[in-house]
């Protein structure tokens, strides 16, 4: 086992278990919590040097956070 695949996993574990009980019921915090545990992916994704893979999570990951800080921002307006 590489060490990114272990710092993977374990950021993977940590954005886990904050998505799933978040101390803040903000929209940002809950972004920010959805992003720990795609890190950790991309790490595990890294170890394993698959680079198709890697490359369709960067642009899917760029695609969705435009369009959920678009969606939190609608939110925020009266």
């Amino acid at each position: 086992m590489t060490p990114e695949f272990l710092l993977g996993c374990a950021i993977l574990l940590i954005g886990v278990v904050g998505v799933g009980f978040p101390r803040e019921k903000t929209y940002v915090g809950r972004l920010i919590n959805l992003e720990i545990p795609a890190f950790g992916l991309l790490l595990i994704m890294l170890s394993f040097d698959e680079t198709l893979a890697l490359l369709t999570f960067v642009g899917v990951t760029a695609i969705s956070t435009f369009v959920l800080v678009r969606v939190i921002e609608r939110r925020g307006e009266p």
